[in-house]
């Protein structure tokens, strides 16, 4: 039993390595409480692995993976369209308390977190890994194993946003992350409806959301900016007469 859980940890790790479920992590981890983001992960790996180990050893049939994913595109276009809602002009100065107010609370972090690497895992590489494990080991060893292995994969991701974020301004970390769930959740849409793309294709294609997205917030932007009012003091006019009346008179 321990050798299964260690060949299936390794495996899982390996396969986590770089990774879109990695890099969501990282990019959650940018928003999100570090103990949030691994919670979450460490309860879907719970799930989407018991899943993966029934699957593989006791059915030995697929899952509807392109609805799955088609759920898991809509989850990281949204979170990633709201974070970037955050970063729009004339949000940072006045409305710093209804930022507050509106970032989501733990409990809702968590979900999101959690319903995104749900969705993602299910269907991916690392799940069918998992359940080919599961066909000839026994399926609690490959279980332990394959969630240690997907916790541990998720928490080194975890530790690198945590350290990128502590350097970072809040505001850049909003926009990257924001254009990287719109990137996720684009590649994700087309490995669902476009499988035959390749590996390149998919990329430069998943690209063209947050590049666009990315194209009109710096519009926006450029347009708040040069539409500021120009702040008129009225003690500048006041100040030279005052100096006038402040000076001594010239002696004859």
């Amino acid at each position: 039993m321990i050798t299964t859980i260690l060949l299936t940890f390794g495996v899982l790790f390996l396969a986590e390595l770089g990774d879109k479920s990695q890099l969501m992590a990282l990019t959650f981890a940018l928003r999100y409480r570090w103990w949030v983001v691994l919670s979450a992960i460490t309860v879907a790996s719970v799930l989407v692995n018991l899943i993966a180990v029934g699957v593989g050893h006791f059915l030995g049939a697929a899952l509807p993976t392109e609805i799955i994913s088609l759920f898991a595109a809509a989850i990281l276009i949204g979170v990633g369209l709201w974070t970037l809602r955050e970063t729009l002009p004339g949000r940072e100065d006045g409305d710093e308390a209804e930022d507050e107010a509106q970032l989501p609370a733990s409990r809702s972090a968590f979900f999101v977190v959690l319903s995104a690497f749900l969705l993602a895992e299910l269907g991916d590489r690392t799940m069918f890994a998992t359940m080919a494990l599961a066909t000839n080991n026994g399926w609690v060893a490959v279980w332990i194993g394959s969630v240690l292995g997907m916790v541990a994969a998720g928490g080194l991701a975890i530790l690198v946003g945590v350290t990128v974020g502590k350097h970072v301004p809040e505001r850049t970390i909003a926009v990257c992350s924001g254009l990287l769930f719109l990137y996720f959740g684009a590649t994700t849409l087309l490995g669902t409806v476009a499988p035959g793309l390749g590996t390149v294709a998919m990329v430069a294609a998943g690209a063209l959301l947050p590049l666009a997205a990315g194209a009109v917030l710096l519009v926006l932007r450029r347009r708040a900016g040069s539409g500021e009012p120009h702040v008129h003091h009225p003690d500048a006019e006041a100040l030279p007469r005052s100096s006038a009346q402040a000076s001594p008179p010239d002696a004859h």
